[in-house]
């Protein structure tokens, strides 16, 4: 541990798994880590985590996502490749078809039982997270 001020600490993400009537959506990444990931980015300084997850999803998938609820926060030091990220998962809802924008090559929407098999970071193990808390809250519902 250091003594240094400020300290260091590891870089604040945010991810959104948009719910759609048809599956979820998922972006293609066009930089390293290649591969499917859920939609999301680093929170930017004066800005919520909700804020971000907002921004993120527009600027990745073109899409306004609703009804914001926490799926969990990941903070493995090993998630990311790249350097040490903490990530706010968000569970969305959007209703229209997504485009990919920003650093997505592309946006496209999957049935829950027909994922793609490249998936970037530890975003597989987040889904499955993500598709049980989802299964207990239809539970609750009911």
């Amino acid at each position: 541990m250091s003594d240094s001020w400020p300290p260091v600490t590891p870089r604040l993400t945010v991810d959104a798994i948009i719910r759609t009537p048809h599956g979820i959506v998922l972006i293609k990444r066009s930089y390293e880590p290649l591969g499917w990931a859920i939609p999301g980015g680093f929170v930017d300084v004066g800005e919520t985590v909700e804020a971000a997850a907002i921004r993120e999803a527009f600027e990745e998938t073109g899409l306004s996502i609703i009804d914001l609820w926490l799926v969990g926060v990941y903070s493995d030091p090993e998630r990311d490749p790249r350097f040490h990220t903490v990530s706010v998962v968000f569970g969305a809802f959007a209703d229209s078809i997504p485009v990919g924008g920003d650093d997505a090559a592309e946006a496209r929407i999957f049935e829950d039982s027909a994922l793609p098999e490249q998936i970037a970071f530890d975003h597989r193990a987040i889904l499955h997270d993500f598709f049980e808390k989802e299964r207990i809250r239809t539970l609750r519902k009911s």
